[in-house]
């Protein structure tokens, strides 16, 4: 019997096919289940002699790689929560999450993020090494909590710019792996690309926990580069789940190869996230690929799915398909803008968290007594059931498949003494999101949108950071003083880059 824990998938894996191949990362780690095992029992042990207790919350810094399962998989065994944090966050960003999570222990995968070494230099992190390679760790007090129910804290900033630890379940993460999988059908056949994010709920739950459900293979690779992905498409990879930018940028670069189409005898399931699917941009993609782009949405809060499609190739369906199984979606109409069908999402089912740690206002206005989410996002259901996504209440960007909230940037440019105010707001541009800055600041003011952009590089990650910074001696606004941001592009269009 499998182990209701989230590792338990894992268990399964290594008692019936301990010489399957598992995961490999470009640092030539190559495992099978029962390598990946061993490394899970030796990531475990090494969190308790650094004075893990079950219940203790361990951050694991990092970019993708077989260390990073190692340890995600050994806090589960532990009985510890653990909290994937990108190691491309910035100081200040990491230290507003500590202070909120109280971790245990921090683990740095220094072998393959300069990012994760830098952060473990500056943290006074000692180098272990064991069956997962060789690692950084910090050790901090111990603090656990007594709900075991918890795998992991996913750390979302919030629209208020404050972090939000999305607690999300053993049950939770199995249910969104074990959907995610027979969604796209996976097999121990299948080979797949791990480029988005472990440390983000689509690389966490549809990726690694669905990969670990089906006994697929996954090759890691810490960060996107398009060569690499073309590399590992015609090199025996299946499936692809990635984001607008990243399509976009392998198309361009297979184009420089002299090729139309991707030249590919393995693929056969792509999937396209984290941003509307505009239909023109479709039918070129899945030319491009010779295979159907499905769709889907989700959140952090819903362990990344509430729907997708399985749509045919050439089906001009751009919606996100109907409800997962076992997931309900329904439209509250009584919303600001809502009527005629439309409204705000609400769902709920297997895949909706536990709540938000250490914050029961936020919970509470999240979630019902009846198990309902409001998601904040407007949409509606067509005749045939399935969902779209008609826009975002809450004012998120979503630039590069990564959550951006225009209070944390606007909080950072705010900083700079020569800024008076600021708006930060997204603009849809090939498939993605854009993040477009308009800083109010003095008559005769010297600051240059260069200087401000180097001045935020030190308290954003790279994909917060404005494409386009404005500067003007005013912004559009009410008289109450409020920005007017729905007025800023027309304001502003002169100044805009194409």
């Amino acid at each position: 019997m499998v182990d209701a824990k989230w590792h338990g998938y894992l268990d399964n894996q290594i008692n019936t096919r301990p010489d399957a191949p598992a995961v490999s990362d470009p640092t030539g780690t190559n495992w099978t289940w029962g390598a990946l095992g061993k490394a899970v029992e030796d990531a475990s042990q090494t969190l308790r002699d650094a004075g893990v207790m079950p219940g203790d919350r361990v951050m694991i810094l990092s970019e993708n790689s077989t260390a990073t399962v190692a340890f995600l998989f050994g806090c589960s065994r532990l009985g510890a929560i653990a909290i994937p944090f990108n190691a491309r966050q910035t100081e200040a960003e990491l230290a507003r999450v500590v202070e909120h999570a109280t971790p245990a222990a921090i683990v740095l995968t220094t072998a393959v993020s300069r990012d994760a070494q830098a952060h473990a230099d500056r943290l006074g992190s000692q180098p272990v090494t064991g069956k997962f390679g060789t690692v950084h760790l910090v050790a901090r007090s111990s603090d656990p909590d007594p709900d075991r129910d918890v795998a992991v804290l996913l750390y979302t900033t919030g629209t208020t710019g404050t972090p939000k630890g999305v607690m999300l379940t053993h049950d939770n993460l199995r249910f969104g792996g074990m959907t995610s999988s027979n969604l796209r059908e996976m097999t121990t056949n299948d080979v797949i690309y791990g480029v988005l994010p472990v440390t983000h709920v689509f690389g966490l739950a549809s990726v690694v926990t669905a990969a670990t459900y089906a006994g697929a293979q996954i090759r890691f690779e810490p960060r996107f580069s398009a060569a690499a992905l073309y590399e590992a498409l015609t090199s025996g990879v299946t499936l692809l789940s990635a984001v607008p930018q990243m399509h976009a940028l392998l198309m361009q670069y297979t184009k420089e190869k002299g090729y139309d189409r991707l030249p590919s005898d393995t693929l056969r399931y792509v999937s396209s996230g984290a941003a509307p699917l505009d239909p023109t941009w479709k039918r070129k993609a899945e030319a491009f690929y010779g295979v159907a782009v499905q769709n889907g949405y989700g959140m952090t809060e819903t362990t990344a799915g509430v729907s997708a499609t399985r749509n045919e190739i050439g089906d001009p369906d751009i919606s996100v398909g109907p409800p997962l199984p076992q997931v309900e979606v329904r439209i509250d109409e009584t919303v600001p803008g809502g009527g005629d069908g439309e409204g705000e999402v609400l769902t709920r089912g297997p895949h909706i968290m536990k709540g938000y740690f250490r914050n029961p206002e936020e919970t509470a206005r999240a979630l019902d007594s009846q198990g309902w989410m409001r998601t904040g996002d407007l949409g509606c259901i067509d005749d045939r059931g399935h969902v779209h996504i008609l826009g975002r209440s809450k004012e998120l960007i979503i630039h590069g498949g990564f959550n951006v909230y225009p209070p944390e940037v606007e909080a950072a440019l705010n900083d700079h003494p020569q800024v008076i105010q600021s708006a930060v707001i997204g603009r849809v541009a090939a498939g993605d999101e854009q993040v477009l800055a308009f800083c109010q600041v003095p008559d005769g003011c010297t600051l240059s949108p260069d200087d401000l952009r180097a001045f935020v590089a030190e308290r954003l990650a790279g994909y917060k950071r404005p494409r386009q910074i404005i500067l003007a001696s005013s912004l559009p606004a009410a008289p109450t003083g409020k920005i007017l941001k729905h007025r800023l592009l027309d304001t502003f269009a002169e100044q805009l880059d194409p």
